[in-house]
């Protein structure tokens, strides 16, 4: 009889060649699978409890803080008037513990890494990233959560991914959906997370991708829903349907924003390539100084933006104090995110846009009166436009938007402001994306051939011929062996530990065949068709083995006959 312990152990073998083969051989396909979204919605909880753990955190230290109630106007004694300065001290002191090699981290650096390295970024970046933002927010400095939501997502799941050991084509997929769960987990906007996924992080879409994102996208909104409750940040907005005869004006304000879009865009990278020859004690102290300054005179325009925002909409907003807000909100931004300090540009971004909507919703109001019930409007109309400027992701400012004021009045007059806006931006100012040109200044690349990335989408298990011979080292067997081998390949390891492929060449001469002998690389199983392309299209011939774990475990070949039919195949 087979005892318990037995079975145990036949189960676990099964588990592991499942692993190592026919979940390998699934994943390394560019196609969905039921193994794909299970894995995703797997790793998705786990970035999803990163996040709330991170916000949960950060409520506690509001607790003492109370940055959402700030007025020094009245007070200067106040201890939280230095608040920002202590808040880049221990920035600084996390940054000073952590490594030199994993200090880099937010938006850019991940779309690098998603780009270059399929998502796989390094795990001892998160803590400096988790507790560098929380101080960085609980000290009001002005940034945003969807920094820190899109990096520690990333690492979470992209983590788990490689403990897994799963093909680098199913890493970047998992890398993507963690993202989308980070920022469902924040914002409890999920279509938004899945947008902002495919047009600012992957800026392509493909099928096989949708349904893991999309599903760790709802993952992370259920588990914030669980937790915060079924939220809609901006939902006190009053929004009404504003009338056609309004276009016109709405026309004038997307121009208006996106000449302001361009200036911050503009402003931010300068100050950004500044900052980067400056020591990072001293990028982070001035930066805390001028968070103070303005905090002094101007509390409003400090945090991630909702202070700013409520100020907008707010009965009877002052124009003066409007201006006043969003010129101390732009130089928060441009400080704090220009120098160094840990945390996301969207949240600003919405206060801003907010304040320009509403100052223009009022300038309107004095030629035009029929404009003053649509102010609320006209502050989400900004927070749409500046977004989708800024960050070149139009669709995505719009659904998060649309579900953040859970109101689908916005759509028509957003889409009809942000046009304009972006056209005169990109065109008569040549601004481009804040993620990408942050990249050049910190010299990450991000290019790679369009024939490299479709390859990138597909594992070399999934193309890999699994037919063939190892042979020892003996000549007079050799030529025997490949006669016999009926097509398969046929490997050798020579005397050196070398594997060379044989082969039969014809000689011009006569019609005597002569056996040849070439060493051939080797790539792990878990590559992609891309590092295959990289070593074969040097001489676009030859081959390499696979292996799996160990070098000696070879699984499979492929030629570069193969890989040209792949290519070709119109797949890629």
């Amino acid at each position: 009889m087979v005892s318990v312990q037995q079975l145990v152990n036949r189960l676990i073998t099964q588990c592991r060649h499942y692993l190592n083969t026919a979940l390998k051989d699934k994943l390394s396909q560019a196609q969905i699978s039921v193994q794909l979204c299970g894995l995703a919605l797997a790793f998705a909880l786990v970035a999803s409890g990163v996040i709330i753990l991170f916000r949960l955190l950060l409520q506690w230290l509001n607790t003492f803080t109370h940055t959402q109630a700030w007025d020094f106007t009245d007070n200067f004694s106040d201890w939280r008037v230095l608040l920002p300065l202590f808040g880049g001290l221990l920035i600084w002191l996390v940054a000073l513990l952590g490594s030199k090699r994993y200090k880099r981290m937010g938006i850019a650096y991940v779309m690098h890494r998603m780009k270059l390295h399929y998502g796989k970024i390094p795990l001892q970046s998160a803590p400096g990233q988790f507790f560098q933002a929380l101080f960085a927010l609980a000290s009001n400095f002005s940034v945003g959560r969807e920094g820190p939501a899109i990096h520690l997502g990333a690492v979470s799941a992209s983590v788990m991914a490689e403990k897994f050991q799963l093909p680098d084509n199913s890493v970047r997929i998992m890398c993507a959906s963690g993202i989308a769960a980070g920022i469902a987990a924040t914002f409890n906007a999920p279509l938004a997370a899945v947008i902002f996924v495919f047009e600012v992080i992957l800026r392509e879409y493909k099928v096989h991708y949708f349904f893991p994102i999309m599903l760790s996208a709802i993952c992370g909104a259920l588990s914030s829903q669980l937790v915060f409750g079924n939220i809609h940040e901006y939902e006190q907005i009053g929004i009404d349907q504003i009338p056609l005869s309004q276009y016109p004006i709405l026309a004038l304000c997307g121009l208006t924003l996106g000449c302001i879009a361009a200036l911050f865009n503009h402003s931010l990278l300068m100050v950004t390539a500044k900052g980067q020859q400056w020591p990072l004690f001293a990028r982070l102290m001035l930066a805390g100084l001028v968070t103070c300054a303005i905090g002094l005179l101007l509390p409003q325009a400090l945090g991630s933006g909702e202070l700013a925002i409520s100020y907008a909409i707010s009965e009877h907003p002052s124009l003066w104090i409007l201006v006043g807000l969003l010129i101390g909100k732009i130089i928060a931004t441009i400080a704090a995110i220009g120098l160094g300090i840990p945390g996301g540009i969207i949240g600003p971004l919405f206060g801003i846009g907010a304040l320009i909507g509403a100052i223009l919703a009022i300038i309107s109001a004095q030629f035009f009166p029929g404009i003053s019930p649509y102010i609320g409007l006209y502050t989400i109309i900004g927070m749409t436009a500046m977004m989708g400027v800024c960050l070149s992701a139009p669709l995505a400012a719009l659904v998060a938007l649309l579900e953040l004021t859970h109101n689908a009045a916005i759509i028509l007059p957003s889409m009809f402001v942000t046009i304009p806006a972006f056209l005169i931006a990109h065109q008569a100012f040549n601004t481009q994306s804040l993620f990408y040109k942050q990249m050049e200044l910190m010299g990450l690349d991000y290019k790679i051939s369009p024939v490299k990335l479709g390859l990138q989408k597909t594992g070399v298990r999934a193309i890999m011929d699994k037919r063939f011979v190892i042979v020892k080292d003996n000549d007079e067997l050799l030529l025997e062996v490949l006669k016999r081998a009926e097509g398969r390949s046929v490997l050798m390891r020579n005397h050196q530990g070398e594997i060379e492929m044989l082969q039969l060449e014809l000689q011009h001469d006569d019609s005597k065949s002569t056996l040849s002998r070439h060493p051939i690389q080797g790539v792990a199983d878990s590559s992609t068709l891309k590092e295959v392309y990289e070593i074969l299209a040097i001489e676009r011939r030859g081959e390499v083995f696979v292996y799996q774990g160990e070098v000696d475990n070879i699984v499979g070949v492929i030629g570069w006959s193969a890989l040209q039919k792949q290519i070709n195949s119109g797949q890629i």
